[in-house]
């Protein structure tokens, strides 16, 4: 049972991150998701203080408006003239990412809380977390977390999909259809904000950036309709989680890296025979073209 659990909780944690992850992709924002991931740290730290608990609510909300600072503090910095849009993201992460440092280590006595737990999570701890309802055990917390976390993702992408998918390809057009920006955007990005928390425990804020980035990176190869790339992301996410946990279990090593290596090795076949974009199949056509010389 122990196994059933690390491995649901690796496909709910792929499929939750994935989501969100695609129109990253999309807008060529993928590296925003390691800045939120990173910036995040302050918001659990002040939920920590102020609740002295592992309350999950708390961890969501302060993480989630950390997020949403981020991104906010990232447009202000770049739109202001001065400064290239990843130098902003740069500045406003590792900023917020040190002042949580800091808390944490002023802290740290008073809350059971460290940087490597945030940072590196252990999936394999996952069964033992259990959550207990009116005396009933109803299984590991991280899990229903996750589920819920990837309903309110799956909810927010069916009912904004047609705008989702025209700001992710022409913001001018959707500004001047009247879509309301700030909504999906900011909507997006919550949703970027709270996958990212609800996965750190269990993968880690680092390696939750390999879930959220490299699946749907691998669909991108594969196909150019987005619903498709949706589901063929997710798929990848979750046959990364899968085989990461046999790889990890084979070898002995660690879990949540043997999922983020797994994202990198289906990204890399995609890289290399996808029938749109892959390397080898590309230099296959090429010389296939060329006309046999007659002599």
């Amino acid at each position: 049972m122990t196994t059933f659990w690390i491995i649901l909780t690796g496909i709910l944690a792929a499929a939750a991150c994935a989501l969100p992850g695609s129109f990253l992709v999309l807008r060529k924002q993928a590296m925003l998701s390691d800045a939120i991931s990173h910036a995040v740290l302050p918001g659990i730290a002040i939920a920590f203080l102020l609740t002295a608990s592992r309350n999950t609510f708390p961890m969501l909300l302060g993480a989630g408006a950390f997020g949403l600072l981020t991104v906010y503090l990232t447009e202000k910095l770049s739109s202001s003239g001065r400064l290239l849009a990843d130098t902003s993201m740069g500045i406003v992460f590792t900023t917020l990412f040190a002042i949580g440092v800091i808390l944490i280590s002023i802290f740290a006595g008073q809350v059971d809380l460290d940087q490597d737990c945030i940072l590196y999570g252990e999936i394999a701890y996952v069964p033992w977390d259990r959550w207990v309802f009116l005396g009933q055990d109803l299984g590991p917390r991280p899990v229903w977390i996750l589920a819920l976390v990837l309903v309110i993702n799956l909810a927010f992408i069916i009912s904004s999909f047609k705008e989702l998918q025209i700001y992710s390809f022409d913001r001018e057009l959707a500004l001047s259809m009247g879509i309301p920006m700030g909504f999906i955007h900011y909507g997006l990005m919550g949703s970027v904000s709270f996958s990212t928390i609800a996965a750190f425990e269990s993968v880690g804020a680092i390696l939750v950036v390999a879930l959220i980035i490299v699946p749907p990176a691998t669909a991108y190869l594969l196909t150019t309709n987005l619903k498709v790339m949706l589901i063929l992301s997710v798929l990848v996410g979750i046959l990364s989680a899968i085989s990461g946990y046999l790889f990890a279990f084979w070898l002995n090593v660690s879990i949540s890296g043997s999922i983020a290596v797994m994202t990198g090795f289906f990204f890399t076949i995609a890289f290399l025979f996808s029938p749109l974009e892959g390397v080898v199949i590309r230099k296959f056509r090429k010389t296939e073209s060329v006309p046999a010389v007659s002599v």
